[in-house]
């Protein structure tokens, strides 16, 4: 039996096949933006291909496929998702505007306040108020709720954020309207606050609501067809989808919490990043993932990634909890320009991939990062994804030329000049990335993946004074294959608030017991395996407004003691991340949360013997390294555990490249991964381009 891992990325969709044995094998094909399930099935074609047999033979035998997709993304980042209304208590209507009352830039007095998913006609109060202990004040008025209903309808909204005040402490009256709504509206799509983040914080609430009822009807459609799709191609598995947080979950649950696939594909990454974390015995990576359009950074302390609840995209709060990962408009794609001052740049504009790069040859003329590599010999234009797509020089070189032009600057110079700087600009994000975590990235290991990364990675370490490099032979599909170690994860929240007649232990002691019942209730019903529970919470100082999140998962909740040790790990927590604690000062738990982890069986690792043996180059080739250099250049499927190469070198595989310089030294471990050494004091010639 196989299980298949899909990712689909703005320029490539990435699949991986792994068998009952371990053994991997992976396929790309272009993306379809129009209608990802194309470019889906298309790549399945492929990588059924490369297996010897028909698309309908590989899914007879998949059991399991896990899909990382950016449908709720690009909805967003398009402004491309559903027609949305906001239901809310009479009164609070406008809480989508006033945010927190913050900017993003606080100190930029002209910058604009960032353009709400509902306009404010399309935003309906009722008559309702539920208090902040869940008791009823004012009872659910019925001729508001068909009034706003009637509204809804005439403003032609093909979805409902539901939200009403403190509905987190008792959804009666949500629940009641949301059954309204089916009834009178049944072809509208509800988005329930008290299902979708049942806690407290308003402006959080509102908003993730309103995304998810933004992306839900497309994310809903897009896995819809997906799963009809392949079912009528032979596919009779289970489907998952990975979610923000890094887990998986069957496609139904992934279109109801939508919101909760904005980070789809990139968590793929972090999942394949903590499995290479522990395959090579190294706790602390940061994972390097450079793509067509952006590159991904985030971080793998003791083996572990960092979960956040303060996301958001395209000036949308999304507070489900995901995986801290920051990305930056820096990839293959990233065009370089000249602006109207003078200033030489690289993105955030990106060619994507239609047109994609010039050297593509499908009419682009913009020059991006992978036209200046092509020039600079880093790429070899005939055996681009392995001879499947030969590049274009012609059109790369007039792209180019006509940069160069602008810049007043030879050719190779201004390439040089390209490639210099998306380098800085992904070290600078890298640098913003570990320090606001108190990390300093010189005692981290760089983890390179993603297509377009193996170019980059050895400069970008320099830059940092980062001393080692991992590149697996998964590299420039590990989204997908680490979605293939990800387990089933279900998560509960629920926000603590003091209630008579109990002391805060037993209601929090109660509290816990109850989300963990709820949560192994929820992943019970489609998963029989091993699971796990996680427990954390979100805590804070008594005069603080932000929420430090703490894990409470061996906690003993059953010893007398059990609230002075929640205490003193949130104390050290506090401490870890802002380098002070206040112990004599009162603590306050805001969010208790449970995840039911249900654990899937990671496939048997293939490790080969170690055996120092010579390695000869396939070819030579020039490059640019501030003079033109003749290197050598090594066929990456051809080396074995032990070899051992010194750069300047190019190491070429179908999907990837990987450049290193005079000084480093790769040598292939027994999973025929690349460990590199980065020389400290090599400095890159190409510098002498931005010094000149």
């Amino acid at each position: 039996m196989l299980t298949i891992g899909i990712d689909v990325g703005g320029t490539y969709t990435d699949l991986v096949a792994i068998d009952g044995a371990g053994r991997t094998v992976f396929a790309k094909s272009p993306s379809t933006p129009q209608d990802q399930s194309v470019g889906v099935m298309v790549g399945l074609e492929e990588l059924a291909r490369r297996l010897d047999m028909s698309r309908e033979q590989l899914l007879a035998r998949a059991e399991r496929i896990v899909h990382g997709t950016t449908v709720a993304t690009n909805a967003l980042l398009e402004r491309k998702g559903a027609k949305v209304a906001l239901l809310t208590t009479a009164g609070h209507r406008d809480v989508i505007e006033m945010r927190e009352g913050l900017k993003g830039n606080r100190y930029d007095l002209r910058s604009p306040p960032p353009a709400p998913l509902v306009p404010r006609n399309f935003r309906f109060g009722v008559r309702e108020r539920i208090g902040a202990q869940g008791e009823v004040i004012v009872p659910l008025d019925q001729d508001s709720v068909g009034e706003a209903i009637e509204a809804i309808r005439a403003s032609g909204a093909t979805s409902v954020a539901l939200c009403f005040l403190h509905s987190y402490t008792n959804p009666a009256h949500e629940i009641a309207v949301a059954e309204r709504l089916a009834r009178d509206l049944p072809h509208v799509s509800v988005s329930r606050s008290s299902d979708v983040l049942p806690q407290i914080k308003e402006f959080e609430r509102v908003s993730t609501t309103i995304v998810n009822a933004y992306v839900e009807p497309a994310v809903r459609h897009y896995l819809q067809g997906l799963k009809k799709r392949l079912a009528e191609a032979g596919f009779g598995g289970s489907l998952f989808i990975i979610l923000s947080h890094g887990g998986m979950a069957p496609v139904e649950d992934a279109w109801r919490l939508a919101a909760g696939t904005v980070l789809s594909g990139p968590a793929g990454g972090i999942s394949g990043s903590r499995r290479c974390a522990e395959l090579a015995g190294i706790p602390d990576l940061v994972p390097f993932d450079m793509g067509g359009t952006s590159t991904d950074i985030s971080l793998i302390a003791n083996g572990a990634a960092s979960l956040s609840a303060d996301g958001g995209l395209a000036d949308q709060r999304i507070a489900l909890r995901s995986l801290d990962i920051a990305s930056i408009a820096a990839g293959g794609g990233s065009i370089a320009s000249v602006d109207a001052s003078g200033i030489f740049r690289v993105g955030p504009e990106s060619a994507g991939s239609v047109p994609g790069p010039a050297c593509y040859g499908n009419g682009g003329r913009a020059p991006t990062v992978t036209d200046a590599n092509l020039i600079l010999g880093y790429l070899d234009a005939d055996n681009f994804m392995g001879g499947r797509r030969p590049l274009n020089m012609p059109d790369c070189e007039a792209a180019l030329d006509r940069l160069a032009a602008t810049l007043e600057l030879p050719r190779d110079q201004a390439a040089a000049g390209v490639y210099r700087l998306v380098n800085l600009a992904m070290a600078d994000g890298i640098r913003l990335t570990t320090l606001k975590r108190g990390v300093d990235p010189r005692r981290f290991t760089l983890l390179s993946f993603g297509g377009a990364a193996g170019i980059h990675a050895a400069e970008v370490a320099r830059e940092l004074e980062m001393e080692r490099i991992i590149v697996p032979t998964e590299a420039s599909v590990l989204s997908a294959w680490g979605m293939l170690t990800s387990d089933l994860r279900y998560e509960m929240s629920r926000t603590h608030y003091r209630a008579d007649g109990e002391s805060a232990e037993e209601q929090i002691r109660k509290m816990f017991s109850e989300l963990e019942q709820q949560a192994v209730e929820r992943l019970r019903a489609w998963f029989p395996g091993e699971m796990k529970i996680e427990r954390s919470a979100e805590m804070r100082y008594g005069e603080q407004v932000f929420e430090v999140d703490v894990s409470l998962s061996d906690i003993d909740f059953g010893a007398p003691d059990f609230m002075s040790e929640i205490e003193r790990r949130f104390h050290q927590a506090h401490e870890d991340l802002y380098t002070y604690s206040l112990p004599d000062e009162e603590v306050v738990l805001v969010n208790g949360r449970v995840a039911a982890v249900g654990v899937i069986p990671r496939m048997e690792d293939q490790v080969g013997t170690i055996t120092p043996v010579p390695v000869q180059p396939l070819k030579k080739r020039n490059a640019f390294f501030g003079e033109w250099k003749e290197v050598d250049v090594y066929a990456a499927e051809k080396l074995v555990p032990g070899n051992v190469i010194h750069g300047p070198a190019i190491i070429e595989a179908e999907t990837t490249t990987v450049l290193v310089n005079s000084g480093d030294i790769v040598t292939v471990n027994a999973r025929k991964w690349l460990d590199i050494k980065v020389a400290k004091a090599v400095r890159l010639e190409n510098e002498a381009f931005l010094s000149a």
